[in-house]
């Protein structure tokens, strides 16, 4: 068995919406490169309180319109809400989401369904939005 390893990073994600969702697959990958884990699992965390993550298919960004368009259904902005800064919704939204994942790592690979990716999910930007990223797992064997 190779020897335990631990490693963190911060993926920054610039959006360009008020409300939108980002495709961060390939910065994970980056950062679980990084990491040298062979096997194991990366726990991600977005450190906000109006933007939140999700795994959802990455082929056909008609899903991220739906998915966006259904939230605001549910949790309209214009709501009347008591929280003065009048972004309720988006820390309604980013709840509703969740704002942390855990992915398994398998031969220094993300373990994702074949149409899955990682998503930042904005609900008040633009803003520039950090993502938290802790590999837990083990180096290949040599």
């Amino acid at each position: 068995m190779g020897e335990s390893v631990t490693f963190y990073g911060q993926i920054s994600v610039p959006t360009r919406r008020r409300v939108q969702m980002i495709d961060i697959t390939g910065q994970v990958q980056e950062i679980v490169n990084k990491s040298g884990a062979g096997e194991g699992v990366v726990y991600l965390s977005a450190l906000h309180t109006t933007a939140g993550l999700t795994i959802n298919e990455d082929a056909d960004p008609d899903v991220r319109e739906d998915l966006l368009a259904h939230l605001e259904r549910l949790v309209p902005v214009n709501s009347q809400f008591r929280h003065v800064e009048g972004n309720s919704d988006a820390h309604i939204k980013a709840s509703l989401v969740g704002t942390t994942l855990s992915v398994p790592i398998h031969e220094g690979r993300l373990v994702l369904g074949r149409w899955q990716g990682i998503f930042l999910c904005e609900f008040d930007g633009p803003r520039t939005r950090s993502v938290a990223a802790q590999v837990m797992g083990v180096s290949p064997t040599s």
